[in-house]
Protein backbone atom coordinates (compact mmCIF):
# COMPACT_ATOMS: atom_id res chain seq x y z
CA UNK A 1 0.00 0.00 0.00
CA UNK A 2 1.49 3.40 -0.68
CA UNK A 3 2.98 5.07 1.88
CA UNK A 4 4.16 8.76 2.51
CA UNK A 5 6.64 10.01 5.46
CA UNK A 6 5.95 13.17 7.80
CA UNK A 7 9.73 13.86 9.10
CA UNK A 8 10.36 17.23 11.33
CA UNK A 9 11.93 18.08 14.47
CA UNK A 10 10.69 18.26 18.46
CA UNK A 11 10.28 22.08 19.10
CA UNK A 12 11.52 23.50 22.37
CA UNK A 13 9.74 22.74 25.38
CA UNK A 14 8.29 19.86 24.55
CA UNK A 15 4.84 18.65 26.35
CA UNK A 16 5.24 16.18 28.62
CA UNK A 17 3.62 13.26 26.49
CA UNK A 18 4.38 12.11 23.12
CA UNK A 19 0.62 12.72 21.35
CA UNK A 20 1.46 16.19 22.98
CA UNK A 21 4.33 16.48 21.29
CA UNK A 22 2.85 15.28 17.82
CA UNK A 23 -0.26 17.36 17.98
CA UNK A 24 1.67 20.82 18.48
CA UNK A 25 4.69 20.36 16.32
CA UNK A 26 3.69 18.22 13.55
CA UNK A 27 3.85 20.14 10.60
CA UNK A 28 0.31 21.55 9.20
CA UNK A 29 0.40 20.94 5.77
CA UNK A 30 0.49 16.98 7.12
CA UNK A 31 -3.14 17.53 7.99
CA UNK A 32 -2.82 15.00 11.07
CA UNK A 33 -5.81 14.98 13.15
CA UNK A 34 -5.12 14.43 17.69
CA UNK A 35 -7.44 11.27 16.96
CA UNK A 36 -5.41 10.20 13.60
CA UNK A 37 -2.10 10.84 15.36
CA UNK A 38 -3.06 8.80 18.18
CA UNK A 39 -3.83 5.79 16.21
CA UNK A 40 -0.53 6.26 14.22
CA UNK A 41 1.10 5.74 17.84
CA UNK A 42 -0.26 2.45 18.60
CA UNK A 43 -0.43 1.29 14.76
CA UNK A 44 3.36 1.53 15.48
CA UNK A 45 3.60 4.32 12.71
CA UNK A 46 5.82 6.75 15.20
CA UNK A 47 9.69 6.52 15.30
CA UNK A 48 11.79 8.65 17.51
CA UNK A 49 15.36 9.18 16.38
CA UNK A 50 14.63 5.91 14.43
CA UNK A 51 12.67 3.86 17.49
CA UNK A 52 9.40 2.66 17.16
CA UNK A 53 7.77 4.60 19.59
CA UNK A 54 4.01 2.85 20.58
CA UNK A 55 3.32 4.55 24.03
CA UNK A 56 1.50 7.71 23.68
CA UNK A 57 2.45 9.03 27.24
CA UNK A 58 6.42 8.57 26.50
CA UNK A 59 8.48 11.39 26.55
CA UNK A 60 10.46 13.58 24.07
CA UNK A 61 13.33 15.77 23.98
CA UNK A 62 13.78 18.99 22.06
CA UNK A 63 15.84 18.32 18.79
CA UNK A 64 14.63 14.67 18.46
CA UNK A 65 14.02 13.42 14.73
CA UNK A 66 10.25 12.32 14.21
CA UNK A 67 8.97 10.16 11.30
CA UNK A 68 5.36 9.44 10.94
CA UNK A 69 4.27 6.68 8.42
CA UNK A 70 1.07 7.06 7.12
CA UNK A 71 -0.80 4.83 4.53
CA UNK A 72 -2.46 5.92 2.01
CA UNK A 73 -6.46 6.50 2.98
CA UNK A 74 -8.04 3.38 2.32
CA UNK A 75 -11.35 2.48 0.99
CA UNK A 76 -14.67 2.76 3.27
CA UNK A 77 -16.32 -0.71 4.29
CA UNK A 78 -19.77 1.58 4.08
CA UNK A 79 -21.54 0.69 0.38
CA UNK A 80 -21.87 3.72 -2.08
CA UNK A 81 -25.63 4.02 -2.95
CA UNK A 82 -26.74 6.45 -5.90
CA UNK A 83 -29.40 8.66 -3.49
CA UNK A 84 -30.45 11.44 -4.98
CA UNK A 85 -29.34 14.89 -2.94
CA UNK A 86 -30.14 18.33 -2.83
CA UNK A 87 -26.57 19.86 -2.99
CA UNK A 88 -26.55 23.29 -1.58
CA UNK A 89 -22.30 24.00 -2.11
CA UNK A 90 -19.62 21.80 -3.20
CA UNK A 91 -16.13 22.70 -3.66
CA UNK A 92 -12.79 20.41 -3.23
CA UNK A 93 -13.25 20.32 0.90
CA UNK A 94 -16.66 20.33 1.88
CA UNK A 95 -20.24 20.19 0.66
CA UNK A 96 -23.23 21.65 2.01
CA UNK A 97 -26.89 19.79 1.61
CA UNK A 98 -30.10 19.98 2.33
CA UNK A 99 -31.23 16.84 3.90
CA UNK A 100 -34.92 15.59 3.37
CA UNK A 101 -37.05 14.44 6.39
CA UNK A 102 -36.47 10.15 6.62
CA UNK A 103 -33.07 10.13 5.86
CA UNK A 104 -30.56 8.78 8.28
CA UNK A 105 -27.26 10.75 7.94
CA UNK A 106 -25.27 7.90 9.21
CA UNK A 107 -25.24 4.03 9.42
CA UNK A 108 -26.42 2.16 12.53
CA UNK A 109 -27.85 -0.71 14.06
CA UNK A 110 -31.30 -0.83 12.23
CA UNK A 111 -29.98 2.04 9.33
CA UNK A 112 -27.36 -0.07 7.81
CA UNK A 113 -28.07 1.54 4.56
CA UNK A 114 -29.90 4.80 2.58
CA UNK A 115 -28.27 7.13 4.77
CA UNK A 116 -26.52 10.46 3.91
CA UNK A 117 -23.03 8.29 3.82
CA UNK A 118 -24.38 5.82 1.46
CA UNK A 119 -25.31 8.71 -0.80
CA UNK A 120 -21.99 10.95 -0.23
CA UNK A 121 -19.55 8.20 -1.11
CA UNK A 122 -21.32 7.56 -4.28
CA UNK A 123 -21.48 10.89 -5.08
CA UNK A 124 -17.93 12.12 -3.85
CA UNK A 125 -16.12 8.79 -5.36
CA UNK A 126 -12.47 9.45 -5.44
CA UNK A 127 -13.20 12.85 -4.30
CA UNK A 128 -12.87 11.73 -0.60
CA UNK A 129 -9.20 12.76 0.32
CA UNK A 130 -9.57 10.14 3.28
CA UNK A 131 -10.83 11.28 6.37
CA UNK A 132 -9.11 9.73 9.42
CA UNK A 133 -7.37 7.35 7.24
CA UNK A 134 -10.26 5.78 5.31
CA UNK A 135 -12.18 7.36 2.22
CA UNK A 136 -15.31 8.70 3.63
CA UNK A 137 -17.53 11.92 4.28
CA UNK A 138 -16.23 13.37 8.07
CA UNK A 139 -19.43 14.03 9.43
CA UNK A 140 -18.48 16.85 11.98
CA UNK A 141 -22.69 17.28 13.22
CA UNK A 142 -25.63 15.86 12.63
CA UNK A 143 -29.97 16.35 12.21
CA UNK A 144 -32.33 14.14 13.54
CA UNK A 145 -33.76 11.39 10.79
CA UNK A 146 -36.92 12.99 10.57
CA UNK A 147 -35.33 16.50 10.77
CA UNK A 148 -35.06 18.36 7.28
CA UNK A 149 -32.57 20.86 6.21
CA UNK A 150 -29.12 22.17 6.19
CA UNK A 151 -25.64 20.20 7.06
CA UNK A 152 -22.08 20.88 6.09
CA UNK A 153 -19.89 17.52 5.71
CA UNK A 154 -16.08 17.45 5.10
CA UNK A 155 -14.55 16.25 2.29
CA UNK A 156 -11.40 16.04 3.35
CA UNK A 157 -9.15 16.02 6.52
CA UNK A 158 -8.18 19.48 6.29
CA UNK A 159 -11.91 20.75 6.54
CA UNK A 160 -12.61 18.00 9.28
CA UNK A 161 -10.65 19.51 11.46
CA UNK A 162 -11.23 22.85 10.64
CA UNK A 163 -15.30 21.96 11.01
CA UNK A 164 -14.70 20.59 14.08
CA UNK A 165 -13.15 22.92 15.66
CA UNK A 166 -15.68 25.37 14.92
CA UNK A 167 -18.47 23.05 16.26
CA UNK A 168 -16.42 22.88 19.32
CA UNK A 169 -15.88 26.37 19.83
CA UNK A 170 -19.60 26.98 19.17
CA UNK A 171 -19.26 29.62 16.30
CA UNK A 172 -20.85 27.64 13.78
CA UNK A 173 -24.55 29.90 13.39
CA UNK A 174 -27.60 27.15 13.06
CA UNK A 175 -31.09 28.30 12.89
CA UNK A 176 -33.84 26.56 13.20
CA UNK A 177 -37.37 26.76 12.08
CA UNK A 178 -39.79 24.70 13.97
CA UNK A 179 -43.70 24.74 14.85
CA UNK A 180 -44.80 24.41 18.17
CA UNK A 181 -47.79 24.33 20.37
CA UNK A 182 -48.92 27.38 21.86
CA UNK A 183 -47.16 30.45 21.82
CA UNK A 184 -43.53 30.73 23.76
CA UNK A 185 -44.15 34.68 24.63
CA UNK A 186 -43.09 36.69 27.81
CA UNK A 187 -46.74 38.01 28.82
CA UNK A 188 -47.05 33.91 29.70
CA UNK A 189 -47.06 33.72 33.64
CA UNK A 190 -46.68 29.88 33.15
CA UNK A 191 -44.10 30.35 31.48
CA UNK A 192 -42.29 32.77 33.38
CA UNK A 193 -42.08 30.33 36.21
CA UNK A 194 -40.65 26.97 34.31
CA UNK A 195 -37.03 26.36 35.72
CA UNK A 196 -34.35 27.15 33.48
CA UNK A 197 -36.25 29.96 31.11
CA UNK A 198 -35.45 33.28 30.77
CA UNK A 199 -36.20 36.54 28.12
CA UNK A 200 -34.19 38.48 26.52
CA UNK A 201 -34.93 41.77 25.14
CA UNK A 202 -37.08 41.65 21.90
CA UNK A 203 -39.48 38.51 23.42
CA UNK A 204 -36.61 36.31 23.40
CA UNK A 205 -37.17 33.30 25.30
CA UNK A 206 -33.70 31.67 26.76
CA UNK A 207 -33.72 28.07 27.96
CA UNK A 208 -30.55 26.87 29.75
CA UNK A 209 -30.35 23.85 31.42
CA UNK A 210 -28.28 20.66 31.32
CA UNK A 211 -29.35 18.01 29.53
CA UNK A 212 -28.75 14.24 29.68
CA UNK A 213 -29.95 10.62 29.16
CA UNK A 214 -33.20 9.68 30.34
CA UNK A 215 -33.11 7.76 33.70
CA UNK A 216 -35.43 4.93 32.25
CA UNK A 217 -35.54 5.07 28.59
CA UNK A 218 -32.29 5.46 27.13
CA UNK A 219 -33.15 6.72 23.28
CA UNK A 220 -34.48 9.81 25.07
CA UNK A 221 -32.52 12.97 26.59
CA UNK A 222 -33.58 14.32 29.39
CA UNK A 223 -33.54 18.04 31.24
CA UNK A 224 -31.45 17.94 34.66
CA UNK A 225 -30.10 20.73 36.90
CA UNK A 226 -27.62 18.62 38.89
CA UNK A 227 -26.04 16.61 36.12
CA UNK A 228 -25.66 16.37 32.37
CA UNK A 229 -24.32 18.74 29.25
CA UNK A 230 -24.61 22.73 29.65
CA UNK A 231 -27.31 23.29 26.93
CA UNK A 232 -28.89 27.04 25.79
CA UNK A 233 -31.64 27.23 23.32
CA UNK A 234 -33.18 30.95 21.88
CA UNK A 235 -36.57 31.30 20.99
CA UNK A 236 -37.99 33.93 19.08
CA UNK A 237 -41.98 33.77 17.85
CA UNK A 238 -41.77 34.06 13.67
CA UNK A 239 -46.07 33.77 13.36
CA UNK A 240 -48.27 33.15 15.85
CA UNK A 241 -51.19 30.62 14.41
CA UNK A 242 -55.13 30.16 15.17
CA UNK A 243 -57.33 32.76 16.30
CA UNK A 244 -56.67 32.83 19.45
CA UNK A 245 -53.30 32.25 18.72
CA UNK A 246 -52.60 28.40 19.83
CA UNK A 247 -49.50 27.53 18.29
CA UNK A 248 -46.65 29.18 16.57
CA UNK A 249 -43.83 29.51 14.23
CA UNK A 250 -40.55 29.75 15.97
CA UNK A 251 -37.18 29.92 15.19
CA UNK A 252 -34.84 28.90 17.12
CA UNK A 253 -30.90 28.78 17.84
CA UNK A 254 -28.14 27.53 19.46
CA UNK A 255 -25.48 28.19 22.14
CA UNK A 256 -24.66 24.70 22.12
CA UNK A 257 -25.73 21.43 20.25
CA UNK A 258 -26.39 18.52 21.56
CA UNK A 259 -28.83 15.72 21.19
CA UNK A 260 -32.69 16.44 20.61
CA UNK A 261 -31.49 19.74 22.38
CA UNK A 262 -34.53 22.18 20.51
CA UNK A 263 -36.92 19.16 21.04
CA UNK A 264 -36.47 18.60 24.92
CA UNK A 265 -36.20 22.34 25.32
CA UNK A 266 -38.99 23.47 24.05
CA UNK A 267 -41.37 20.41 25.72
CA UNK A 268 -39.64 21.52 29.09
CA UNK A 269 -41.26 24.16 28.38
CA UNK A 270 -44.87 22.95 27.75
CA UNK A 271 -44.20 24.05 24.10
CA UNK A 272 -43.48 20.84 22.32
CA UNK A 273 -43.47 20.66 18.66
CA UNK A 274 -45.94 19.63 16.62
CA UNK A 275 -45.77 15.61 14.88
CA UNK A 276 -42.66 14.96 17.65
CA UNK A 277 -43.55 10.96 18.85
CA UNK A 278 -40.59 11.26 21.62
CA UNK A 279 -41.14 14.28 23.39
CA UNK A 280 -44.96 14.31 23.86
CA UNK A 281 -45.89 16.67 20.59
CA UNK A 282 -49.31 15.37 20.66
CA UNK A 283 -51.32 18.21 22.60
CA UNK A 284 -55.13 19.31 21.09
CA UNK A 285 -55.78 22.03 19.40
CA UNK A 286 -59.23 23.83 19.46
CA UNK A 287 -61.18 23.62 16.58
CA UNK A 288 -62.02 27.08 16.83
CA UNK A 289 -58.77 28.58 16.95
CA UNK A 290 -57.45 26.57 13.96
CA UNK A 291 -60.67 25.07 12.48
CA UNK A 292 -61.23 21.19 11.01
CA UNK A 293 -58.41 21.41 8.98
CA UNK A 294 -55.65 22.63 11.14
CA UNK A 295 -56.71 19.95 13.61
CA UNK A 296 -56.08 17.59 11.46
CA UNK A 297 -52.99 18.70 10.02
CA UNK A 298 -51.80 18.80 13.92
CA UNK A 299 -52.47 14.97 14.65
CA UNK A 300 -51.47 13.92 11.41
CA UNK A 301 -48.21 15.42 10.96
CA UNK A 302 -45.83 12.85 10.73
CA UNK A 303 -42.54 14.11 12.08
CA UNK A 304 -41.35 16.72 14.35
CA UNK A 305 -41.78 20.10 12.80
CA UNK A 306 -38.39 21.31 12.73
CA UNK A 307 -36.26 22.54 9.93
CA UNK A 308 -32.46 23.38 9.68
CA UNK A 309 -32.88 26.38 7.82
CA UNK A 310 -30.01 28.34 7.74
CA UNK A 311 -26.11 27.67 8.38
CA UNK A 312 -23.63 29.65 8.64
CA UNK A 313 -19.15 29.14 9.46
CA UNK A 314 -15.67 30.23 7.92
CA UNK A 315 -14.40 27.77 5.29
CA UNK A 316 -12.22 25.91 6.71
CA UNK A 317 -9.18 26.15 4.06
CA UNK A 318 -10.09 29.40 2.25
CA UNK A 319 -11.21 31.44 5.22
CA UNK A 320 -14.26 32.89 3.78
CA UNK A 321 -17.56 33.05 5.61
CA UNK A 322 -20.04 31.18 4.13
CA UNK A 323 -23.98 31.58 4.92
CA UNK A 324 -26.83 29.21 3.47
CA UNK A 325 -30.52 28.83 3.82
CA UNK A 326 -32.78 26.34 3.13
CA UNK A 327 -36.64 26.71 2.56
CA UNK A 328 -39.09 25.20 4.60
CA UNK A 329 -40.36 22.08 3.02
CA UNK A 330 -43.69 20.98 1.41
CA UNK A 331 -44.97 19.20 4.24
CA UNK A 332 -44.33 21.81 7.16
CA UNK A 333 -45.47 24.92 4.51
CA UNK A 334 -48.73 23.05 4.19
CA UNK A 335 -49.10 22.44 7.95
CA UNK A 336 -48.77 26.42 8.29
CA UNK A 337 -50.96 26.71 5.49
CA UNK A 338 -53.71 24.63 7.56
CA UNK A 339 -53.25 26.19 10.90
CA UNK A 340 -53.67 29.37 9.25
CA UNK A 341 -57.22 28.86 8.17
CA UNK A 342 -59.88 29.58 10.56
CA UNK A 343 -63.42 28.25 11.11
Amino acid sequence: MPVTTVTFAVQPDPPARLDKVLARDVPDDAVLSRSRLGRLIADGAVTIDGAVVTDPRARVTEGAAVVITVEEAQDSHIVAQDIALDIVFEDADLIVLNKPAGMVVHPAPGSPDGTLVNALIHHCGDDLSGVGGMKRPGIVHRIDKETSGLLVVAKSDAAHQGLAAQFAAHTVQRRYLAVCFGVPDANDPRLRGVKGTSFEPGNILKIQTMLGRHRTDRQKQAVSFQSGRHAVTRVRIVEPLGTPAVAALVECWLETGRTHQIRVHLAHCGHGLIGDPVYGGRQKLAVKAVGEDGVAAARGFARQALHAATLGFVHPVSGETLEFAAPLPEDMEQLLRDLRHQG
